[in-house]
C-alpha cells in the first residue's frame, strides 16, 4: 500500500459509515438523555456530522483524497438538494431581506482581497525567509489560487494557477491550506449558527425579515404537510434527480461551448461545468416555486434535500487533515491570518450597518465555500434559509475572478517589497 493509502478504500464502506456518524448524531440529538440534552446545547448537532468524517481523515480511517463520495454528492447530490430546498422558497421573500444580504457577501470579498496581502506582509516582518522563494516557488503565486477559491471556488483557483503559474509543489501545499483554513471556518460558522442571537444582540441587528422569511416558509409546509407515499416519494426524487440530470446535459454542452467560442467569458466562470450545474438545478427548483410542484413540500420534499446536503456534510469533512497544519505551519499561519481578516472586516461591516449574523455567515460561506457548503450554513440557522445561501454564493461566481485577480497583484506587491 501506498504511504497515505488509508485504511478503509472501499467507497461502499467509507459511504456506510459516514451514513452510520450522521445516523448516531441524529439519534442522541433528538434523545431525551440528560447528558445528551446538555452535549448538544454545546456542541450543534451539524458539527458533529462534519466534525467526525475529518478526524477518521486525519487518522487515516479514511481518506478524501482516496474516495469519489465528495464528487457524487457534490455534483449528484447537491443539485439535486437544492432543486428540493428551493422548490418551496418564497423568492419575494427573499427578495425583501433587502441589500445588507448583498452588502456583507461584497463585504467578505473585500476581506479575502485585501486579506491576503496583509497576511502576506504581517509574516513577512516576522519571517522574511518567507519570500525567499524564486520563479514559479514564490509565495504570491501559491497565495493567489487560494483567493480564487475563497472568492469564486475551484475554477477560479484553476484560472489563477494558470495565470500566475505556481509550482506543482507550492500550489499543492496552499490546496492544504486553503481546504484546512476553510474548513476550521466552517466549522465554526456552524457552531455559532445555532446561538445568533448573541451576536444580533451585540450588533443591535434587526433579523426580522429573516425571521419572517422563515415563518412563512414553516407555516406554508404546515398547510399541506401529510403522510407521504411512496407515490409521493419518487415524485419528489424524479423531479429532484430528473433536473439534476438536466442541469448537467446543459452543463455538459454548455460549458466546453462557451470555453471554446467565447473564451473571454472565463472571467466569469461561464466555462465550468460546476456553475452551470448550480445555477439550473437552482433555477429549475425556483421556476417549480411558481408551480403546483411547490406542494410536493407537504410530503417531505425538503426533508429529502436535507438529507442529501447532510451527506455533503459528511464527505466535506473527510476531505479535511486535521494533522496537515504541521506539514508547513507558516502557509498555515499565513491561512489563518487572512481568514481573521476577512472575518474582522465583514464584522466591522456588520457592525456598521446593523446586519445579522445570519448574513455575515452565508456571506462569508458564499465567498469561501461557495454553493457547496453556502446552503449548509444556512440550513444551520433553518432548513427554511437554504436557498438563501445559494443565490447568495452563484454571486461569486460573477466577481470571483476580478477579486483574485486583484488579490494576485496586491499579493506580488507585497513579495517584491511594496
Amino acid at each position: 500500500m501506498e504511504e497515505n493509502t488509508p485504511l478503509l478504500t472501499n467507497d461502499a464502506v467509507v459511504f456506510g459509515i459516514l451514513v452510520g456518524i450522521l445516523a448516531l448524531v441524529f439519534a442522541t440529538s433528538s434523545s431525551s438523555n440528560s447528558f445528551w440534552k446538555k452535549f448538544y446545547r454545546v456542541v450543534p448537532s451539524i458539527l458533529l456530522c462534519y466534525f467526525i468524517p475529518a478526524v477518521l481523515n486525519s487518522f487515516g480511517l479514511i481518506s478524501g483524497e482516496f474516495s469519489n463520495l465528495y464528487f457524487m454528492a457534490s455534483r449528484y447530490l447537491l443539485p439535486t438538494s437544492l432543486v428540493l430546498l428551493t422548490l418551496s422558497i418564497d423568492f419575494k421573500g427573499i427578495l425583501k431581506l433587502g441589500p445588507k444580504a448583498l452588502i456583507m457577501f461584497l463585504a467578505g470579498t473585500l476581506g479575502i482581497v485585501l486579506g491576503g496581502p496583509m497576511a502576506l506582509f504581517v509574516i513577512s516582518i516576522v519571517y522574511p525567509d518567507i519570500l525567499g522563494g524564486v520563479g514559479p516557488d514564490e509565495i504570491w503565486r501559491g497565495l493567489s489560487t487560494i483567493a480564487g477559491s475563497w472568492i469564486g471556488g475551484g475554477a477560479n483557483q484553476t484560472a489563477m494557477l494558470e495565470i500566475f503559474g505556481a509550482s506543482p509543489t507550492l500550489f499543492s501545499q496552499m490546496i492544504a491550506v486553503d481546504v484546512l483554513v476553510a474548513n476550521v471556518w466552517m466549522a465554526v460558522l456552524l457552531y455559532w449558527a445555532a446561538k445568533p442571537g448573541r451576536i444580533d444582540k451585540l450588533f443591535k441587528a434587526n433579523s426580522s425579515a429573516i425571521h419572517e422569511l422563515q415563518d412563512k416558509v414553516e407555516k406554508y409546509r404546515e398547510s399541506i404537510l401529510k403522510i407521504p407515499s411512496m407515490e409521493d416519494t419518487m415524485k419528489i426524487l424524479g423531479v429532484g434527480f430528473g433536473i439534476t440530470a438536466l442541469a448537467h446535459l446543459i452543463a455538459d454542452n454548455v460549458a466546453p461551448f462557451i470555453g471554446t467560442n467565447y473564451p473571454q467569458l472565463s472571467d466569469y466562470s461561464l466555462d465550468s461545468t460546476f456553475f452551470w450545474i448550480v445555477v439550473t438545478a437552482t433555477t429549475g427548483g425556483l421556476v417549480l416555486s411558481f408551480t403546483k410542484a411547490r406542494e410536493m413540500e407537504g410530503a417531505g420534499a425538503s426533508r429529502l434535500g436535507s438529507v442529501m446536503l447532510y451527506v455533503l456534510v459528511a464527505t466535506i469533512g473527510m476531505q479535511m487533515d486535521l494533522m496537515a497544519i504541521f506539514d508547513n505551519p507558516l502557509y498555515f499561519l499565513i491561512g489563518i491570518i487572512w481568514m481573521f481578516f476577512h472575518v474582522l472586516i465583514m464584522l466591522l461591516v456588520a457592525y456598521l450597518i446593523k446586519a445579522p449574523f445570519f448574513f455575515v455567515a452565508v456571506g462569508s460561506q458564499a465567498n469561501v465555500g461557495g454553493a457547496a457548503s453556502a446552503p449548509i450554513v444556512a440550513s444551520a440557522f433553518n432548513p427554511a434559509l437554504a436557498p438563501v445561501g445559494v443565490l447568495m454564493a452563484v454571486l461569486g461566481y460573477a466577481v470571483g475572478t476580478y477579486g483574485a485577480l486583484l488579490c494576485g497583484y496586491l499579493l506580488q506587491w507585497v513579495h517584491n517589497g511594496l
